[in-house]
């Protein structure tokens, strides 16, 4: 077939539409977080994911073009649900620093919950650089809002800037490292606390 002839191609990532459609996008997404965070990227193939997912090979391609394109859809889909897991929590704290602690608190146990995240995260700084970078440039944007929010209420310093932020996100980071995926015996909460006294003593008016 000819260059002119060729179909084109569909978007690398569509949005589903229709209830089924979610449905379908959402199985494709979950079993790629699953064969991706057991083999790695190189080592999964889109059958082995159709296959985890219960989805016929059409269908896979009816919303994502290529296992890149599924592992880049991943790797946001992953940002979106730790954000969606930890938002409310940080919504319902009495203040800024509290709202550290909690966002922390339950993004260990959420790192708990999904712990192959932090390989597919890792993996994608080689396989997808530029979503590997949208999400921790988007999980520090979050953080610094908060801070700034925190900040013009007088419960912080005044000088909170985006390297506060970046501070905070990469002790949660590691934090999430030794006590979500290593290890997950120690309280969420006593690990936040020990964790937000030293953001009190750096970051208090």
């Amino acid at each position: 077939m000819s260059q002119a002839a060729a179909a084109p191609l569909p978007p690398s990532h569509r949005e589903p539409r229709t209830e089924r459609g979610r449905r379908t996008h959402r199985a494709i997404l979950d079993a790629a977080a699953h064969e991706f965070g057991t083999r790695g990227y190189h080592d999964t193939g889109i059958t082995h994911i159709t296959a985890r997912a219960g989805v016929a090979l059409g269908s896979f391609y009816t919303w994502f073009e290529s296992k890149e394109a599924v592992f880049r859809a991943l790797v946001a889909d992953l940002s979106a649900q730790v954000r969606d897991h930890v938002g409310p929590h940080v919504a319902a704290a009495p203040d800024g620093l509290a709202a550290e602690e909690a966002g922390l608190a339950h993004f260990l146990a959420f790192a708990r919950q999904q712990k192959l995240i932090y390989r597919i995260i890792d993996e994608a700084e080689f396989v997808a650089p530029d979503a590997f970078r949208a999400h921790y440039e988007t999980t520090a944007a979050r953080i610094l809002t908060r801070l700034q929010a925190a900040a013009a209420k007088g419960e912080i310093r005044a000088d909170v800037s985006e390297a506060h932020a970046w501070a905070i996100m990469g002790m949660n980071v590691f934090l999430g490292l030794r006590y979500g995926i290593w290890d997950d015996s120690a309280a969420t909460t006593a690990v936040a606390q020990t964790a937000n006294s030293m953001l009190r003593d750096g970051l208090k008016p």
